[in-house]
């Protein structure tokens, strides 16, 4: 096909932050409190490196985030189908820890299984995040476009939010709704934990867009797109449309498309409404004075991009696919029909789970029961769970498959400097070398080598990686036997 470009070539990343519990064998407070149960969870982690921060065979980082949360920031990824991979090896590796410290707990006595949940919010109402990184090219106008990306951020959920049951089961109808809510469920389990828009903020005041300039690469051509309003997703279709989707809003932007004229008056009321009816019928006021629904906002994005890939863009099969999702996924809202993409999005998927089990039961959102099987859609502790069987049983759709997932826990992009990374931190162990490693930077710790440093994200081959890799092959073959 001549003439036609494929969208520009972008690195992304994925990083989520996982709750975590040991619940009791039987009734009683649980055995470890989270902080307790963390420590437990990264015991090999820590034997083995000496810090519960790490950097993985695969090319991703795995460690203890503040708070007590297990978080793991996938490779730089330039293919979608990496992107899905590299997420859900990060499930697998979490389900790996808590398997061996539950075999831990058990053969010491502890009544209790410690849980991991890819989820946002805890029992108490603590958050935390699913953070989505997009890099782009430095320039002086960025910040004007990213602001302009607010209300499809806003919006967006009515696709791509996890779904979540209401702390008492019961909710009113949003302000001006031209329809009610399922009483009890709402589409983000993130929505209500934002306070700005775009701001260096990561915690207090969290924005929809954190400004932090810290690119993890060459700062004079990158900065990094730092969004950190999304919710945990499950299902993959549900994050495959969600970064594929900014992907090419981002090429859009980049090629001289304008969303100026969509901004919303305030954003952090629009997200609030947004999530809390499920018609996606609420009325959201415009800076122009004029208002939209955000089933409309999302299908003049959607509209807009249709136009965008007419006009030369030659997209992967993994963007048409994400294309024909949001399409889908909006008619699905629009007729009420949420069984339509049940399969492929999150907060359909639970929703239909939850709906059935109370039919089945003749109960509602507010039985105990249900809130624990919403939370065990989010339960990634174990490889037989619940996500794995709703896939096994097609109830859940696989759009990159398991033997794929798999290998990405150990096996980084080929395609991106994690593959650089992840050789050496493999040699590095298979060895048992010291390193330093992080996003750009790698030092064999042996008190004479320097810092090979990886500024370039796109570049998968470097001539200073092999010498490193080569002197620590001639090192292994020089140490004495039985060393």
């Amino acid at each position: 096909m001549s003439g036609l470009r494929p969208p520009a070539r972008r690195i992304i990343g994925v990083e989520t932050e996982y709750g975590i519990t040991c619940a009791p064998a039987g009734d009683g407070p649980p055995p470890l409190d989270a902080d307790h149960a963390a420590r437990k969870l990264f015991e090999p982690v820590v034997q083995r490196s000496r810090s519960s921060n790490v950097f993985t065979r695969g090319g991703a980082r795995l460690y203890l985030d503040v708070g007590s949360h297990p978080e793991f920031a996938t490779a730089e990824c330039d293919r979608l189908e990496d992107l899905l991979a590299q997420d859900r090896a990060g499930e697998l590796v979490m389900a790996d820890l808590a398997q061996q410290a539950n075999v831990r707990l058990a053969a010491v006595g502890v009544p209790g299984r410690i849980h991991l949940l890819k989820n946002n919010r805890d029992a108490q109402g603590n958050g935390f995040g699913c953070h989505e990184n997009y890099l782009v090219r430095r320039r002086g106008d960025f910040w004007n476009d990213a602001r302009t990306l607010v209300p499809h951020l806003v919006t967006r959920q009515i696709l791509v939010g996890a779904g979540h049951i209401t702390g008492d089961g019961g909710l009113q109808p949003a302000a001006r709704s031209t329809g009610p809510s399922r009483s009890g469920y709402v589409f983000s389990q993130r929505a209500d934990q934002m306070w700005d828009a775009v701001s260096s903020a990561t915690t207090r005041a969290r924005p929809l867009i954190n400004t932090r300039d810290e690119p993890h690469a060459d700062a004079e051509r990158y900065r990094r797109m730092h969004v950190i309003v999304g919710d945990s997703n499950i299902a993959q279709g549900s994050t495959l449309l969600k970064v594929a989707a900014m992907d090419l809003l981002l090429d859009y932007l980049e090629s001289g498309g304008d969303l100026s004229d969509l901004a919303l008056a305030d954003p952090m009321r629009a997200i609030r409404d947004t999530c809390s009816d499920l018609s996606a019928g609420v009325l959201l006021d415009r800076v122009d004075g004029r208002t939209i629904t955000p089933l409309e906002m999302q299908g003049e994005h959607l509209e807009r991009l249709r136009n965008h890939i007419t006009g030369g863009i030659e997209v992967t099969e993994l963007h048409a696919a994400a294309l024909d999702l949001w399409e889908r996924g909006l008619e699905a809202v629009r007729l009420q029909e949420p069984q339509r993409v049940a399969t492929e999005l999150d907060w359909a998927a639970k929703l239909q789970l939850v709906t059935r089990y109370c039919h089945k039961h003749d109960t509602d959102l507010t039985d105990p029961r249900v809130a624990r099987l919403a939370l065990a859609y989010h339960d990634v502790s174990s490889d037989q769970g619940l996500r794995q069987r709703l896939e096994n049983t097609g109830m859940l759709r696989r759009f990159v498959g398991d033997e794929a997932c798999r290998c990405a826990m150990n096996t980084p992009p080929a395609t991106t400097r994690a593959h650089l990374r992840g050789a050496v931190v493999a040699r590095a162990e298979d060895l048992r070398r010291d390193l330093t490693v992080d996003w750009v930077g790698i030092r064999l710790d042996d008190g004479a080598s320097s810092t090979v440093t990886l500024s370039d994200p796109f570049c998968a081959a470097d001539e200073h990686i092999d010498a490193l890799l080569e002197s620590m092959e001639h090192s292994a073959t020089e140490l004495p036997a039985g060393v």
